[in-house]
């Protein structure tokens, strides 16, 4: 007598043994996992700064894995390079949201990158955290921006020039798009409601990658000579920083006759130039590499293990990227789910220890509380820090010195929910919920 089976119950069981290969293939593991986009340049002008922020991510998203990942599912980052062409980022964007379907993203370095993205984060309903210090004037359901603000940064670092090296006249200098002019903008009026004449205030822009400073320095050399103290307040960004230090080198002026305070200089950006020349210059930030804490030397380690290199240096948008991506894993998990409403509500309030210290605190106008610290270029290419604020700072998204703005409040609790909320009409003008 036969034994074979009926063809029927054959093809039922090669049905259910290619449903369960299906179900182990890498596709079905994928579906199951948490995407999360990684959107930084990593050619082009931008490259210089945002490439390690990429590897940052990049080294979380292992560590997490590591620990279990997020949820009882693991982490899968998805990589695209925008190429430092600002139209690129939003393309990137809604693919990422739309084509990955990432939970969500962590990128951008420049302010116009993050403008290019910011219509498809609140069209798609994306998640972004963005890392980089900028200028304020926005507050976005979709956005958490864990760099600073201009009153974490650039209105205490002309205060320490003011106050602590008696600086009189001010060359604001920096790269020609919304970052710079938004914050220079800011400055200006600062500087003139503390007593700054006119006539003391010079602004110049360059592009992006700008190479030939010679004119330009001279300027300043000469703007310089009038005897009264001055100073020069660097907005400058990306690789036109390496050329704009050497020429200052090469014009003989040093530290000691015309300081400069740098927003967008770290020890990324120095790390394989020669930093001997520019020695006492100046950045201000809310981390530096060379903080003495705990926390900070185990991220550093962990860095350098990483990256399989311990000549690589840390800096400030990593910190940024570090808290970002901590709050984002604990916010999810208070959730219990990837859901961009639920966790934009859960991120609020949320806690988790920076790398200085202290506690960062996400507040209800989606910007962080955060130590702001002063330091000075040594010749290894670290900044030893010169002064630092006495606790923390919470972020403004809207300026007090902006005609405008300084009636504007970003609050994504109930019952505003609204990221410029006018205080004196009661209306929201913008995005709400």
């Amino acid at each position: 007598m036969s034994t074979r089976k009926p063809k029927s119950s054959m093809i039922l069981k090669a049905g259910a043994c290619l449903m369960g290969l299906m179900a182990l293939s890498p596709i079905a593991v994928a579906q199951d996992t948490i995407k999360v986009g990684v959107l930084h340049s990593l050619s082009g002008t931008m490259a210089i700064s945002e490439t390690t922020l990429k590897d940052t991510v990049l080294m979380l998203v292992e560590q997490q894995n590591e620990r279990g990942g997020v949820l009882g599912r693991q982490l899968e980052p998805v990589v695209v390079d925008p190429a430092s062409d600002w139209p690129l980022f939003a393309e990137k964007t809604r693919e990422l949201l739309t084509q990955e379907e990432v939970d969500v993203i962590f990128g951008a370095w420049t302010s116009v990158s993050r403008k290019s993205m910011l219509p498809v984060l609140e069209e798609l309903n994306g998640l972004l955290f963005y890392p980089v210090q900028y200028e304020g004037e926005e507050s976005s359901k979709n956005i958490f921006y864990t760099g600073a603000a201009p009153n974490q940064q650039a209105i205490p670092a002309v205060d320490y020039l003011m106050n602590e090296l008696g600086i009189e006249r001010w060359v604001l200098a920096g790269t020609d798009y919304v970052y710079p002019r938004t914050t220079n903008r800011i400055l200006e009026a600062y500087l003139k409601a503390n007593g700054v004449a006119d006539e003391d205030i010079m602004i110049n822009y360059t592009p992006f990658s700008h190479s030939d400073w010679q004119s330009i320095v001279a300027d300043i050399r000469r703007f310089g000579s009038t005897g009264k103290p001055t100073a020069v307040v660097s907005t400058i960004n990306g690789d036109a920083n390496v050329p704009f230090y050497r020429e200052l080198s090469n014009q003989g002026v040093s530290s000691f006759d015309i300081p400069v305070m740098a927003f967008s200089v770290g020890e990324e950006e120095l790390s394989g130039i020669d930093t001997r020349p520019l020695v006492g210059h100046m950045a201000a930030w809310n981390y530096f590499q060379s903080v003495d804490t705990a926390q900070n030397e185990e991220f550093i380690d962990n860095w350098h293990d990483f990256i399989g290199s311990e000549s690589r240096v840390t800096n400030d948008p990593m910190e940024a990227t570090y808290i970002g991506f901590n709050m984002w894993v604990k916010a999810v998990e208070k959730a219990g789910t990837t859901d961009v409403d639920a966790v934009e509500q859960a991120m609020i309030g949320m806690e988790t220890p920076n790398l200085t210290g202290g506690t960062a605190v996400m507040g209800k106008n989606h910007h962080l509380s955060k130590p702001v610290l002063i330091g000075e270029i040594q010749e290894n290419g670290q900044f030893q820090v010169v002064w630092e604020t006495e606790g923390l700072v919470p972020g403004d998204a809207w300026s007090d010195y902006l005609e405008g703005s300084r009636v504007l409040e970003a609050d994504w609790t109930d019952p505003i929910r609204c990221g410029n909320y006018n205080t004196v009409t009661e209306v929201c003008s913008g995005q709400s919920y």
